[in-house]
This record gives C-alpha cells, sequence and structure tokens, in this order.
C-alpha cells in the first residue's frame, strides 16, 4: 500500500498551554508508530499562539525520544531564518541520538509575519540565498573532506536525508535540480500542486541522495463514525482556516454545528478554496477519497494533516485513515 504519514503542527486549544499540545503530540506520534504510519514531521511556525513546534529541533527530539521506530522531522525547517551550520549540527546531533530516524525536511519562507521576521534577525533576502543555503547544508552533512576548514560536529558524515518542501514550483525546481525528494504543502496551498509535481518529475536528475524522483502531498483528513460527525469535527480546521483569512490566528476553537454562522461568504470563498484538498467523512468516504486523491497525484507518499479540537477524535481518525489505508499493524 501507498506509505502514509503525519504532518502535526502541534495545536493548541482553547484554554490550554504549549505543554499539553506537546504531550499530545508524543501521544498522537506513539500511536501513529503503533498504527504503521511511516514518519511524523512537525513544522516552523514563530509567533502563533496556536502552534507550539517553533523550536522545531526541540520537539523532533521530545518525539523521537518517546517512540522508537518512525521516522522523525521536520515539515519543515526554515532554513533562511537559520545559518546551514546551526541546522547541520542539530540534525546531525539528532541522528546521532536517534540513528536512521531523522528527516531534514527545508523551506524557504519564514513561517511567520514580516514583524517576527524582524525579530528573528533575518533579512527578507535571506529567502535569495536558499539555494546556496542547501547546498552548504548538504556538504556539512556530508562526510567532511581533507583540510575542511569549518565542519559540522555533530553533522559530518550523518548525511541526514534532505527534503525539499514547497508551496509553488519553485521548490519543485530546486528538488529536482539537486535529486531530492520533494513534499508539496497541498493540504493548504492547492493551487500549484500538480504543475509542481510535473515539473519535478520532469526535471529530476539522479543525486547521490536518490536515484528518482520521490514525491509526497499533503491532503487534510478529517474521519469520524458518519459523515455529519466528521463534517461537525471539521469546522474546527474551517475556522482556523477563516481566522488566516482574517489575520487574526489564534488557538484552536471547538466544533460547532453550522460554519456558515462563523464565516462571511467571501471568507467561506478564500477558506474553503485552501482547503481544496480536504477529505472529510466516515471510513468509506475517506477511503475513496485518499484512492482519488492518490490517483490524482501519483504520489509516492501521502502527508495525512488533521489538527482536531478533541485528542481522542484526532487519534480516532488516524486510527480510521490507517485501518482504510491498509497499514495498521
Amino acid at each position: 500500500m501507498l506509505p502514509i504519514s503525519i504532518l502535526d503542527l502541534v495545536p493548541v486549544i482553547l484554554g490550554e498551554t504549549p505543554r499539553e499540545a506537546l504531550r499530545k503530540s508524543l501521544d498522537l506520534a506513539q500511536h501513529a508508530e503503533k498504527l504503521g504510519y511511516k514518519r511524523y514531521w512537525v513544522a516552523e511556525h514563530h509567533n502563533m499562539t496556536g502552534i507550539a513546534s517553533a523550536a522545531t529541533s526541540v520537539v523532533i527530539g521530545y518525539l523521537a525520544g518517546g517512540t522508537s521506530t518512525i521516522r522523525v522531522g521536520s515539515g519543515g525547517i526554515m532554513l533562511p531564518n537559520h545559518s546551514p551550520l546551526i541546522i547541520a549540527e542539530q540534525f546531525g546531533t539528532l541522528e546521532s541520538l536517534y540513528p536512521a530516524r531523522i528527516d531534514l525536511g527545508l523551506g524557504r519562507a519564514p513561517g511567520t509575519d514580516a514583524r517576527t521576521l524582524r525579530a528573528l534577525r533575518r533579512p527578507p533576502s535571506r529567502a535569495e540565498d536558499f539555494p546556496d543555503d542547501v547546498v552548504e547544508l548538504q556538504r556539512l552533512l556530508a562526510p567532511a573532506e581533507s583540510g575542511q576548514a569549518v565542519r559540522a560536529v555533530p553533522g559530518a558524515g550523518t548525511e541526514v536525508p534532505i527534503w525539499m518542501l514547497g508551496s509553488s514550483t519553485f521548490g519543485a525546481e530546486l528538488a529536482a535540480q539537486l535529486g531530492l525528494p520533494y513534499a508539496f504543502a497541498s493540504h493548504f496551498a492547492p493551487d500549484a500542486l500538480l504543475p509542481a509535481l510535473e515539473i519535478y518529475r520532469a526535471r529530476f536528475k539522479p543525486s547521490k541522495q536518490l536515484d528518482h524522483p520521490y514525491a509526497m502531498a499533503g491532503v487534510n483528513v478529517v474521519a469520524a463514525d458518519t459523515d455529519e460527525e466528521a463534517r461537525r469535527l471539521f469546522t474546527t480546521i474551517q475556522q482556523s482556516f477563516t481566522n488566516l483569512v482574517r489575520g487574526a490566528g489564534g488557538k484552536l476553537q471547538a466544533p460547532i454545528d453550522n460554519i456558515d454562522d462563523y464565516w462571511t461568504p467571501a471568507e467561506k470563498l478564500h477558506a474553503s478554496h485552501m482547503l481544496k484538498y480536504s477529505i472529510v467523512g466516515s471510513a468509506e468516504t475517506v477511503h475513496r477519497g485518499l484512492q482519488d486523491f492518490a490517483a490524482l497525484t501519483n504520489a509516492d507518499e501521502l502527508m495525512i494533516v488533521t489538527s482536531l479540537y478533541d485528542h481522542p477524535a484526532r487519534l480516532r481518525s488516524y486510527e480510521m485513515v490507517a485501518e482504510v489505508f491498509g497499514n495498521k499493524g
């Protein structure tokens, strides 16, 4: 069966703190490992009260330390926020602690707003250096060369697998050029999904890390016993995206009975477009939807995103996905 993995934003719900969110993420990672998910990624975001994964490398270490077999990684590290040496040292350390279990997904976006960007001391021009920074990072994770003046310790020789992330065709082109696996953020940026995958596959150049294209696509999934219950749980995500449209952000809110009472027609149009690739319903509905999405993208792997207010409902949703996709056990 097609491998499935999890992208966890480590969501903080109303009335709780990041401490509870992180504990729930570890619980979910432990369940995901038992359910047969291939990898478990967390993402770098800053100054967002509803996301507790800003210190992404620290969170990865916490999750990897509480599991034993599932791959754990970043989806992703926003490389322009950091020096390649620092990331090589952090992920070299993670790989030294949890060998053959760490993934390093890289993104070019800041993962925050302009004001927080200044607080990160990141010049906006750093994004222009992204391709060169990726190559530098690759060299720092490769075996050290004779006479190499600057080495990542730990890091050199660990060859942590690098993934290129993207929500446009830029990442697809760079992933193809460097011969890296590619993950597209279609769970919130649907427009360039198919063109990006086409570019990636057509222009892919084999590398030491990868000899053939390998593409993963993100998709929002909410599974429940009935379509009606799944749609109600999904209103948490719809509220969250509506808040993004409003520029409000905030913690995850409880599901509501009628989402049309929450958003305006214009907000509905915008948020629903961002959530185009969302599969919501019973086991049968989700199974059919995942099959259709896999056929549409011809993806080598699917990254499932499920940010729900109720933790048991979230666990159950991921369990149902594993069951219908044949990964349980």
